[in-house]
């Protein structure tokens, strides 16, 4: 999904909802042990890097926002 759609979904409280049942989920399957013990592909590193600059800056935009 673009990180433009991505901003457009979040702005609902539905969206947010939906990303943050997602995040749960997630974190609760790389919590189990036997995935814990699995090392993690630098594919999926370099993605997680960019998704989580995403999320701050769209966070830091929509604080500035909110300044001016």
């Amino acid at each position: 999904m673009r990180p433009e759609r991505q901003h457009q979904i979040w702005r609902s409280e539905a969206g947010s909802r939906l990303w943050l049942s997602g995040l749960v989920a997630a974190m609760e399957h790389a919590e189990r042990p036997e995935v814990r013990r699995q090392p993690v592909a630098p594919a999926i590193l370099l993605e997680l890097r960019a998704q989580l600059a995403l999320t701050a800056l769209y966070q830091s935009f929509q604080i500035s926002t909110l300044r001016h």
